[in-house]
């Protein structure tokens, strides 16, 4: 019978095959993930049907994102200026230490302790959460996803939802334990449960940060979306405001992040459009109200521009929508913790590699059945399935594939080659397969290298005679 397993209990993170083979087998995680993830994918499909011609629109997308990557250098040097010239300050860091120190820097030279920050993908990429703690900074994690992770010591599962790895009463219990109240499932007690804790976080804050989704080079301001109005907060509120963001986030124009946005809501919820759409490009000028008296952003490398002069620079064009995730068939068996990096799915498996090398996370090109549902779902049109083939190729190269895989895929090539070859080892292999079915026809436990098949799943006996075999014999009757 399927347990459900803890996040303590799974196997040290990097271990793909450990992780994914306890995640496998936890029925409750996959309840968890089916439920949030296919009404995203099914949401994806509605709205995308309302489109004109999305396709052509996804089309579009593609070509905005790629052009950015072509003249990624000039578009960063104008965004640069225009930023400055709304009265902000552009900071690059190289990699992960660097964007850490930039950032500590800012708070110290600012005067702030305490922090609230909005959901950053790139903020968990490179530690910032973990390193302002350390440094003795008071920061909270104000959206509602991400708190529950703060809190719990979790990790996020997914690019956009980082708890569909959790049910209500997980989450029941924990702010019951963590805030010593009664326990209440009730969605919305618990919702106001944690406004009522951030609300005064908001007011004491001294520095905001967020991510972002966009970056308009042309304007010099940051685009970020979202439902909950806590990044809204984030960057109004305090007096110093910190956006932190990878160099490829780049659009040309604003009516290029048009075109964006129509597809990078209904890509990853189902929604037409998020319930806040924000642009800020500096500090509040004379006479406003509200806004920070102090903006940075911080544009990260950390490994960006090597992926940009290779082959893989057209997974740089991800707009972080989490629709490759929804839409794999491995992903929603296993979820995100089994990949071990804070990108997980088809893009993490692709990413993750690329970002912190093949010897770290070479089983996650492997993570993937190919059936090109990722591609698919793609609001950009980019192509994972290819890429997840080559980092195959690369790891294989790279001696990060054992000596007796090595073989067995040498053999496989040979038999393949040989159509006499394939029809004898098709016929030993159903003859085989058949001796270990049991009675009913299914076959419940494989040996060796195959046993993964059957680790989760029972496997229907093959038929006697093959499809070919039938054919040739219904055409020797005619």
């Amino acid at each position: 019978m399927s347990r459900s397993v803890k996040l303590e209990q799974l196997p040290p993170s990097g271990d793909f095959l450990a992780v994914s083979a306890v995640a496998a087998g936890d029925a409750a995680l996959q309840t968890a993930i089916g439920n949030a993830v296919m009404k995203q994918y099914l949401g994806r499909q509605t709205r995308l049907r309302e489109l004109a011609d999305a396709d052509a629109l996804r089309t579009l997308a593609g070509h905005i994102r790629r052009h950015a990557l072509d003249h990624l250098d000039y578009y960063l040097r104008q965004l640069t200026l225009n930023v400055q010239r709304n009265g902000g300050q552009v900071h690059f860091a190289a990699d992960a230490a660097e964007a850490q120190r930039i950032v500590l820097g800012i708070a110290e030279r600012a005067g702030c302790r305490r922090v609230i920050k909005s959901k950053s993908m790139v903020s968990e990429e490179l530690g910032l959460l973990h390193a302002m703690e350390a440094a003795g900074l008071e920061v909270v994690e104000t959206d509602l996803g991400e708190f529950i992770v703060q809190i719990s010591g979790d990790r996020p599962s997914h690019i956009v939802a980082p708890i569909v790895h959790k049910d209500r009463a997980g989450i029941a219990t924990l702010f019951s334990r963590f805030f010593s109240t009664p326990y209440n499932e009730d969605p919305r007690a618990l919702t106001m449960q944690a406004r009522a804790h951030l609300r005064e976080r908001f007011r004491r804050s001294d520095m905001g940060m967020t991510g972002a989704n966009f970056l308009v080079a042309e304007t010099g301001q940051v685009c970020i979306v979202e439902n909950e109005g806590n990044a809204r907060q984030s960057m109004t509120t305090p007096r110093v405001l910190v956006c932190v963001s990878g160099i490829e986030k780049v659009v040309p124009r604003l009516a290029d992040l048009a075109v964006l946005l129509k597809l990078l809501a209904r890509s990853a919820t189902g929604q037409h459009i998020t319930v806040y759409t924000s642009l800020v490009g500096g500090p509040r000028a004379a006479g406003e109200k509200d806004g920070p008296e102090q903006f940075h952003l911080v544009l990260v490398d950390a490994g960006r521009i090597e992926m940009l002069g290779g082959t893989y620079r057209e997974a740089l064009c991800c707009i972080r929508c989490g629709a490759c995730l929804n839409a794999c068939p491995v992903y929603r068996k296993i979820g995100g913790h089994a990949y071990g990096h804070v990108y997980s799915g088809p893009i993490g498996a692709v990413i993750a590699p690329l970002l912190e090398g093949l010897e770290r996370h070479g089983e996650l090109p492997q993570a993937s059945s190919l059936c090109g549902a990722c591609l698919e779902a793609c609001p950009v049109k980019i192509d994972l399935p290819r890429m997840l083939v080559d980092l195959r190729r690369d790891a294989v190269s790279a001696r990060q594939v054992g000596w007796g895989q090595r073989t067995m895929l040498r053999l496989w090539g040979l038999m393949l080659r040989s159509p006499l070859l394939y029809r004898v080892c098709g016929m030993v292999g159903r003859w085989w397969l058949r001796r270990r079915a049991d009675a009913d026809g299914w076959i419940t436990r494989l040996p060796g290298p195959a046993a993964g098949w059957t680790q989760c799943r029972d496997m229907p006996a093959p038929a006697a005679h093959s499809f070919a075999s039938l054919w040739r014999q219904r055409g020797q009757r005619r």
